[in-house]
């Protein structure tokens, strides 16, 4: 039977180097749900597609490809055959991923694509409502938290490391703010704290601490 762990939680907390490097400590699979998310927005962005033509997400939804491909020591993410690792964190895509993930035609089929990434694999995945509505029965459920001070300090870090320069640090606090109203305040599948989750603040935390202690509790439930 697959092992599944579950961490949520706002943007910026550390979710995506977090779960990388403990699916490379215990062998796990590991799938950032948010890619998903950005995919979507950014074909639609590139369609003008806007969040209430319904019909016409509908129809992107039906022909839309999302594949993370590993190249080299890389995760490659192609949307449509096309490689758009970078672009997806550009700041049209920013201010508008929580808006079209609110959308219940789009949570309804990126829940599903979701799925089938984790199919008959023990995986780690990432994301605002895995351990609420993806996968209810998972294995490990993890809430990470953070002061959105830190959170938009953390990412401001991580553009300018993936080479991505065009946001500045307020505008990345800013997003993060509305990013996290939106999230919260939605009515399809809000970002929450799972009542079986785990919750860890990671703001005066360093990577390597909170990378131990999800370890530990993993291995500690993987032993049962």
């Amino acid at each position: 039977m697959a092992f599944i762990v579950a961490i949520d939680g706002p943007a910026g907390t550390g979710k995506s180097t977090i779960t990388k490097l403990i699916s490379e400590k215990l062998n796990l699979l590991n799938i950032n749900t948010g890619i998903i998310y950005r995919c979507i927005t950014l074909e639609c962005l590139n369609k003008n597609v806007t969040v209430n033509e319904l019909e016409k997400i509908d129809d992107i939804l039906k022909n839309i490809k999302i594949e993370i491909r590993h190249i080299g020591k890389q995760d490659q993410i192609f949307l449509n055959n096309e490689n758009v690792t970078s672009r997806i964190r550009f700041k049209d895509v920013d201010s508008n991923v929580a808006k079209y993930a609110a959308l219940k035609i789009v949570r309804d089929k990126a829940t599903p694509i979701t799925r089938k990434m984790a199919e008959n694999n023990d995986v780690i995945l990432e994301g605002r409502d895995i351990g609420t509505v993806v996968f209810p029965n998972a294995d490990v459920k993890i809430f990470l938290d953070c002061s959105e001070a830190e959170r938009a300090n953390r990412r401001y870090k991580q553009n300018i490391e993936n080479g991505i320069n065009n946001l500045t640090y307020e505008e990345v606090l800013e997003n993060i703010k509305q990013r996290n109203k939106l999230e919260t305040e939605r009515e399809i599948a809000p970002l929450v704290k799972a009542e079986d989750a785990i919750y860890i603040d990671t703001t005066n935390l360093k990577i390597e601490e909170v990378v131990n202690k999800i370890v530990n509790i993993i291995k500690e439930k993987r032993s049962y």
